[in-house]
């Protein structure tokens, strides 16, 4: 479809100087964004109490603000934030550096969600530059989000809004690249809900499912480009037809040991293709002692 090839710089969110960021990872046009696959996902969707964090594990609270961000320099270059939060179970002290921002970003006694690692030390909970939002939101907590490669000063939050953008842009739109007898018989997801659900899939099952479709649409696509290339190859360049009276039984009946069925069935199918004037494509494989290495045709190595 042509919105495929619709410049990155159009897409919701973007602009000419976002994309000129984007277009150093490869992402120029909608068909890149949406095929800039994420190289693993983080679970952000189960809300701990604060009173089971696990000291070293990454968690989503779910927690009010105890009162405002406080800032203070550490020196000139880092400024630190920290807040307190709390929720049925306990509380938490959350720390920031160098977001000066956050300060009128959130409010006291008001809910929100923070997902990031926990140290607790002395039985007392802290999280360290933690991704937060408010509690009714999903943007970024609250499910399965994508981790994607980034260099260039992009982050995480910036590149995952760019690609959902994109998808949005995108419903129902993708032309099905698969035949359907494939599709039923080996029960894929259909494109469009496969390219939305490696992004952000709804669980790790439907994840799965997305990449069992995309993986096997890569490989036949693989397929069919060396079978189409094999066959240009046959046709363009005729191979040299071996003349039908040589035949290899006398050297075959020197051999120090006598062929097993299999061998000579293999080395007559041989003998057929070299006798054809087209190249011949051919692998001899064997079980390891099955003297396929003591053959002293070259052909048939």
């Amino acid at each position: 479809m042509n919105d495929l090839n619709k410049d990155i710089q159009y897409v919701k969110g973007v602009g000419p100087a976002k994309a000129q960021i984007l277009k150093k990872i490869g992402i120029n046009t909608l068909g890149d964004a949406i095929y800039y696959f994420p190289r693993g996902h983080e679970d952000r969707g189960k809300v701990t109490n604060i009173a089971e964090l696990v000291d070293g594990e990454e968690a989503l609270i779910s927690a009010f603000a105890m009162g405002k961000v406080t800032e203070f320099r550490a020196n000139p270059r880092l400024t630190i934030c920290k807040l307190m939060v709390r929720d049925e179970t306990g509380s938490c002290q959350i720390t920031w550096y160098n977001q000066k921002y956050l300060k009128n970003s959130i409010k006291p006694n008001e809910r929100y969600k923070f997902y990031g690692k926990v140290s607790k030390k002395t039985g007392r909970a802290d999280m360290q530059s933690p991704v937060f939002e408010s509690a009714e939101s999903i943007k970024n907590t609250g499910r399965i989000v994508p981790v994607y490669p980034l260099t260039y000063n992009l982050t995480q939050n910036s590149i995952r809004n760019v690609i959902e953008n994109a998808i949005n842009s995108l419903e129902g739109k993708l032309d099905e690249t698969l035949p359907q007898y494939l599709i039923d018989k080996f029960k894929f997801l259909d494109n469009n809900t496969a390219i939305r659900q490696i992004h952000f899939p709804d669980s790790f099952d439907m994840f799965n499912k997305a990449r069992d479709r995309l993986v096997f649409e890569e490989l036949l696509a693989m397929q069919l480009a060396l079978l189409s290339l094999k066959n240009k190859y046959e046709i363009d360049k005729p191979g040299i037809a071996f003349d039908k009276k040589v035949k290899m039984s006398d050297i075959i009946n020197r051999l120090p040991f006598k062929l097993t069925n299999a061998q000579g069935r293999v080395l007559k199918e041989i003998d057929r293709d070299m006798e054809k004037p087209k190249p011949m494509n051919r692998l001899l494989q064997g079980d390891v002692g099955s003297r396929k290495n003591s053959c002293s045709f070259d052909f048939c190595i």
